[in-house]
């Protein structure tokens, strides 16, 4: 069984569910997946409280040992940020926790040359906890939008997301992905898994989407859990 660390935010962790049924769409009932939710929605929220640091720590052991302790087989946390605890986390836990940074980077390592630029998209405690950069600066030029389209642009399309209102979250996160673009970033990272939700509702990325410029971290870690889930049932 899979256990799902969600509730950062709630949103995200259903649209790693959804992601769930639809890498299985066409099965019977019988051959989907077997999860837990756990929407734990009363986490203290990450960018706030980095200093704050064991305070969200606590929250989230006691969120993995609730799916620990029924039964399932390792867990998953549809949240970037919150993988800046991670290793401090899985000391706690006795069942494995998959690192989503880690999955992107190895796809990464798949599909992009060495030393290519990568965008990236997330928030801004992403970006300074260096969750993803401690993968790639070895061997990509990983690029964030330049300070003001972070605020102006990114922070609040994730702001629009939480807030349930996905096609003016779409809207705002346009001049970041096209500042990226014109850099001429080969993949970009959607960093934040609120920013899927708003990239992918919508039409006017049909373009981008042909192009396979985006690389979306839960639906990576809804694949690389499918394979761990078939391979241990």
């Amino acid at each position: 069984m899979i256990g799902i660390l969600g509730g950062m935010g709630t949103r995200a962790g259903l649209d790693f569910c959804n992601k769930l049924a639809v890498l299985n769409r066409g099965k019977t009932d019988q051959k989907y997946p077997l999860f837990i939710l756990y929407n734990k929605s009363n986490i203290p929220k990450r960018p706030e409280n980095l200093k704050k640091y064991y305070n969200v720590l606590k929250s989230l052991i006691n969120g993995c040992k609730l799916l620990q302790k029924n039964k399932c087989k390792f867990i998953v946390m549809p949240c970037n940020t919150a993988h800046y605890w991670f290793h401090d986390l899985q000391k706690k836990i006795k069942i494995p926790i998959i690192s989503m940074p880690k999955e992107v980077y190895l796809h990464a390592k798949k599909n992009c040359k060495k030393n290519s630029k990568i965008g990236i998209l997330s928030t801004e405690a992403t970006l300074k906890t260096k969750v993803y950069s401690k993968y790639f600066e070895k061997s990509y030029n990983l690029i964030s939008p330049k300070n003001s389209l972070q605020k102006s642009s990114v922070n609040k399309a994730i702001r629009l997301v939480k807030m349930g209102k996905v096609k003016d979250a779409e809207k705002a996160i346009k001049p970041a992905v096209n500042y990226l673009m014109k850099l001429k970033c080969k993949k970009i990272i959607l960093g934040c898994t609120e920013l899927p939700i708003a990239i992918f509702a919508y039409k006017s990325f049909k373009k981008i989407k042909k192009s396979k410029t985006f690389i979306d971290p839960n639906l990576l870690l809804a694949r690389v859990s499918m394979r761990k889930y078939k391979s241990i049932r």
